[in-house]
C-alpha cells in the first residue's frame, strides 16, 4: 500500500448536486423548486415567523416579565442534609463541595430549614432561612454569614 493508491471507502463521497444545468442533469428547467410560487422566485424565501400576511404569534401574544440582570442563584441545602458532617466541624462552601451537596456553579448557599439538626455545627452560607436559624441554635451550633 503506498501513499498515492489510498481511496476513501466505497459510498464515502458523493457528488454534489448541480442544479439548474441542462435537462440531462435531471436537475435542469425549474432546478428542484417546482412549478412557479413564492418559493419558486429569485429572491423568494419567507422569513421564519412569517404567516401569510396575518398579524405573527410572536406580536400576537403580550409581552410579559422581564429578567433581572443582577439576579443571584442560590445553591440551597436543607438541614437534613448537613447530617453526614461530624458534629463540632465547619461546614463551609468548600465542604459543602467536598460532600457533593452544592456544584461549583451557584453566587451564594442558602441553608433551608426542611429536616432536623442534632449536630452541634458552625455554618458559614450567605442566607439562612428563619426556621433554619432556629433549628441550628436549638442543636447548640452558630451561624455565621459570609
Amino acid at each position: 500500500m503506498e501513499l498515492n493508491t489510498i481511496k476513501p471507502a466505497i459510498g464515502a463521497n458523493k457528488n454534489r448536486k448541480r442544479i439548474g444545468r441542462g435537462t440531462g442533469s435531471g436537475h435542469g428547467k425549474t432546478a428542484t423548486k417546482g412549478h412557479k410560487g413564492q418559493k419558486a422566485r429569485s429572491g423568494g424565501s419567507i422569513k421564519p415567523g412569517f404567516e401569510g400576511g396575518q398579524m405573527p404569534m410572536h406580536r400576537r401574544l403580550p409581552k410579559r416579565g422581564f429578567t433581572p440582570l443582577a439576579k443571584k442563584e442560590y445553591a440551597l441545602v436543607n438541614l437534613c442534609q448537613l447530617e453526614i458532617f461530624e458534629a463540632g466541624s465547619v461546614v463551609d462552601a468548600e465542604a459543602l463541595l467536598k460532600s457533593g451537596l452544592i456544584s461549583a456553579v451557584c453566587d451564594g448557599i442558602k441553608v433551608l430549614g426542611t429536616g432536623d439538626l442534632t449536630r452541634a455545627l458552625t455554618i458559614k452560607a450567605h442566607k439562612f432561612s428563619a426556621s433554619a436559624r432556629e433549628k441550628i441554635t436549638a442543636a447548640g451550633g452558630s451561624i455565621e454569614e459570609i
